[in-house]
C-alpha cells in the first residue's frame, strides 16, 4: 500500500489537477504503487458530512500527505483548509493560486463591495440577477494564499505547475528525501543572449513580434527585456522550463510571472521596477504597474487604491 494522500481544491480552475494528469505514463506507478488516495473531490465522490449528511462537522480522512490547490476566498475554504492541516502530516500548496493567490487574487485590487457590485449590478447584468445569499459561503475580505491561514510544509507554484516537478515532489516524499527543485529566477534558466543595456528607454507594447530569425535556436535570440518588452523573468521563480528554455520564452513571448516571486517574501512589482532601472528603461513606461502582481496578489501585496478626497467649494 502506498502513502495515504488527501487532495483538495479551493478557489481554483482545476488546471493544477490537469497538470498532475500531464505527468503522463509516469503517473501510473505513482497512483497505483506510490500513493493511496483517500480523498480527492476532483476524482471521487466524498461527502464532507457523511454519505447521507448525517455528520455534524466537516470531515476529511487522515492522510500522510495532503495536496491543496487554489486560493482561500470564502469561509468554506478556511474550514476545508484547516481540516486538511489537522488531518495531514505533510501539507503541500500546489499551484500559484495556493502559494501566492494567483489570478483570483486580482480581486484584492478592489474593495469587496465594489467587486461584488461590478459582477452582479452592472448594466450588462441580466435584469433579474441578484447577489447569491442562499447556501453560498460568505466571501472573505480578500483572497488569501494558503500559508496565510495555516502552516504549509511545502510550496510548488506554477500556473499550472510543471508536471515533472509535481512528480519529483511526490516521489521524493515516498523515498523520504528532499525534492530537487529550481531555486533561482526564470532569467537564470533562460538561454537568450544578453548584450547589456541598449538604446531602449521605454517599454514596447507586445503588439508585434520580438526580434528573432524564424527557425534560429532560442539561444540566438536577444533577451526580450533588453529588446524593450516587459518580461518578468528577473522577478519570477524558475520551474516552468520543460524543454530547456522557460515556457513563455520558448514561444518567443515575455515571461508573464506565473510562478510568483523568486524570494519567499518578494514583491514582483517592486523588484521589477529595479530590474527595469538596471536595464536603463523608464519604469513610468509600464502602462499598468499593478498588473505585474496578476499572479501574486496575496500576502497584502495587491490592495485597493486609496480614493482621492475631493474637497467641495
Amino acid at each position: 500500500m502506498g502513502v495515504t494522500t488527501a487532495m483538495e481544491w479551493l478557489g481554483s480552475c482545476s488546471g493544477c489537477e490537469i497538470a498532475i494528469l500531464n505527468i503522463g505514463e509516469d503517473l501510473v506507478p505513482i497512483i497505483t504503487e506510490a500513493l493511496d488516495i483517500v480523498h480527492a473531490p476532483v476524482l471521487m465522490d466524498h461527502k464532507y458530512f457523511g454519505q447521507c449528511g448525517e455528520g455534524v462537522t466537516l470531515t476529511i480522512p487522515n492522510a500522510v500527505v495532503g495536496i491543496v490547490t487554489g486560493g482561500v476566498s470564502n469561509h468554506e475554504h478556511i474550514e476545508v483548509l484547516e481540516e486538511m492541516r489537522e488531518k495531514c502530516q505533510v501539507l503541500i500548496a500546489l499551484g500559484t493560486c495556493a502559494t501566492h493567490g494567483g489570478i483570483p487574487a486580482l480581486m484584492n485590487g478592489q474593495h469587496l463591495g465594489e467587486a461584488v457590485a461590478d459582477i452582479f449590478s452592472t448594466e450588462s447584468t441580466d435584469p433579474g440577477a441578484s447577489i447569491p445569499n442562499v447556501e453560498v459561503p460568505a466571501l472573505l475580505d480578500r483572497v488569501y494564499a494558503c500559508d496565510e491561514k495555516v502552516k504549509i510544509d511545502m510550496q510548488l507554484p506554477g500556473c499550472p505547475p510543471n508536471p515533472a516537478l509535481i512528480a519529483e515532489v511526490i516521489i521524493s516524499l515516498v523515498e523520504g528525501r528532499d525534492p530537487v527543485l529550481p531555486g533561482k529566477s526564470v532569467c537564470d534558466s533562460c538561454p537568450t543572449k544578453r548584450e547589456g543595456k541598449g538604446d531602449v528607454k521605454e517599454l514596447k507594447r507586445f503588439l508585434t513580434n520580438a526580434e528573432f530569425k524564424p527557425g534560429e535556436p532560442i539561444d540566438e535570440m536577444r533577451c526580450l527585456l533588453e529588446q524593450g518588452y516587459l518580461c518578468l523573468g528577473p522577478v519570477t521563480a524558475a520551474g516552468c522550463a520543460k524543454r530547456g528554455a522557460p515556457s513563455c520564452i520558448s514561444a518567443r513571448v515575455p515571461c508573464r510571472g506565473c510562478f510568483g516571486p523568486v524570494r519567499k517574501d518578494g514583491n514582483q512589482l517592486l523588484d521589477m521596477m529595479n530590474a527595469l532601472a538596471s536595464n536603463g528603461i523608464d519604469y513610468k513606461s509600464v502602462i499598468d504597474r499593478r498588473s505585474i502582481l496578476r499572479f501574486s496578489g496575496a500576502h497584502g501585496t495587491l490592495r485597493p487604491l486609496k480614493k482621492k478626497v475631493v474637497e467641495e467649494d
